[in-house]
């Protein structure tokens, strides 16, 4: 009887460390200006992604996801501290030598990664900082135990030099390695999993890739034309000096998916699949700037692009595995937003939500499993000449190109083509009140 009472004790004891077993792994993914319909699972037909596309297939894939600002350094300070950027105070994109190896980011702001090493989590970032490289600024000084990456928001994918100057670091000393920089990235990020596969680690992985190249940060004489690896372009029978600016596109997103595939592959080989969330996102809309010649990936059916509040720059491609936690191969039309991943992390980390400020997210695996819907009342954004505001299926909208507010059943015109303003006034007046509580309640800067 002794014994059967022991072996009952000794079973619950192994029950209840299994069950409290050490948290999910935790791998957020980001492109650099994807379209919403770059990627096949998203119906692209034309673009090799089929890395990207598997992760969709085994996870959720949704429709309806958001990034809290339509530029790369705004964005990827929302994600990094759950917060809008009129709570943050990073509300523009850090521009030239001076912006990106500034301050940056208020080192008031707390980081997903700070949080997590609460939780014993080893963290590791990898790809594009963008957010403030002067010192205190810098990855590892904010948290991340390793970096490799660029401070910038795009180097050259082959000499790694933005606007001149070598820009390649290694926590907080310049690197100086040969490649083509998703490939570096991809590399470093598989070998800290490796490293790291036995412990709940964090991975940050924000490509630099697919952001169109810029001629100020190429050699003279060297063309600006979009980079990929010879193998990318033999992918679909295209020769390596191919011409057309949107064949040189497709070459890139493949190469970006093959290193996505390497990520989940080494993800695979370590046996953690299980017991890792994989999230894959577009840091904001593509762009679609006129007369550059170098805009070439589509955001249909959402209008316009990165740098606007239309849909086609704040509504982004957006997939979430998690295997036997999240439902595979289901699409989610749930509105939800790149805040709440932080909100995630705390979560499946159990850690408390602090309270001493104010988070813009909201734990988003109810929504994910499909057992609640949005947990948003709205969702709303200001960034330069734009103000808009989304609640259910309504979207407002200001354009100071036009000094107008317009309204949208997001519903029935995804593509934001038929002003509904004048036959619905009081749904227009309804939801400018709410945006100008919202933005009177967020007036920190």
């Amino acid at each position: 009887m002794r014994l059967h009472c022991y072996l009952i004790v000794l079973a619950a004891a192994f029950i209840t460390a299994t069950t409290h077993a050490a948290p999910p792994n935790i791998v957020i993914i980001t492109g650099d200006n994807i379209g919403y319909s770059d990627l096949g699972c998203y119906g692209n037909n034309a673009i090799k992604t089929p890395n990207i596309d598997r992760l969709a297939s085994e996870g959720v894939r949704c429709t309806d996801f958001y990034t809290a600002s339509p530029t790369c350094t705004v964005s990827r300070a929302c994600l990094l501290t759950g917060r809008v950027p009129q709570r943050h105070g990073l509300t523009e994109q850090l521009g030239g030598i001076e912006g990106n190896y500034g301050i940056g980011l208020s080192h008031r702001e707390k980081l997903i990664p700070q949080y997590l090493k609460e939780a014993g989590y080893t963290t590791g970032c990898f790809g594009k900082w963008n957010i403030g490289f002067a010192e205190g600024s810098r990855p590892t000084e904010r948290g991340f135990d390793e970096f490799f990456g660029h401070a910038s928001g795009n180097i050259d994918y082959y000499t790694h030099v933005y606007a001149g100057k070598h820009d390649l670091f290694r926590g907080t000393e310049e690197a100086h390695v040969e490649g083509y920089s998703t490939d570096l990235f991809a590399d470093a990020a598989s070998d800290f999993i490796r490293a790291n596969a036995a412990k709940p680690f964090f991975l940050y992985l924000p490509f630099n890739a697919p952001h169109f190249p810029s001629a100020r940060n190429k050699a003279p004489g060297m063309p600006n034309t979009w980079q990929a690896p010879d193998w990318a372009f033999e992918a679909y029978g295209w020769s390596p000096d191919e011409a057309d600016p949107k064949r040189r596109y497709y070459a890139v997103m493949t190469a970006l998916d093959a290193a996505v595939g390497r990520v989940l592959k080494t993800i695979d080989d370590q046996g953690i699949r299980d017991n890792t969330i994989v999230v894959f996102y577009s840091d904001n809309g593509a762009f679609m700037l006129k007369d550059r010649g170098l805009e070439v990936s589509n955001n249909k059916p959402l209008r316009d692009g990165g740098v606007t509040l239309w849909e086609g720059g704040i509504r982004v491609a957006a997939t979430v595995r998690w295997p036997g936690k999240l439902p595979a191969g289901s699409i989610s039309d749930t509105m939800l937003w790149s805040p709440d991943l932080l909100s995630m992390c705390l979560e499946v980390a159990d850690l408390p939500v602090p309270h001493d400020r104010v988070f813009d997210g909201k734990n988003p695996l109810p929504a994910l499993r499909g057992e609640a819907g949005t947990p948003h009342d709205f969702l709303a954004f200001e960034y330069r000449n734009y103000k808009a505001l989304r609640r259910g299926h309504e979207k407002l909208i200001f354009d100071r190109k036009d000094k107008a507010w317009h309204l949208f059943n997001l519903a029935e015109d995804i593509g934001e083509t038929r002003d509904l303003a004048e036959e619905n006034p009081e749904s227009l007046e309804t939801l400018k009140a709410l945006f100008a509580t919202w933005r009177a309640g967020t007036a920190t800067f």
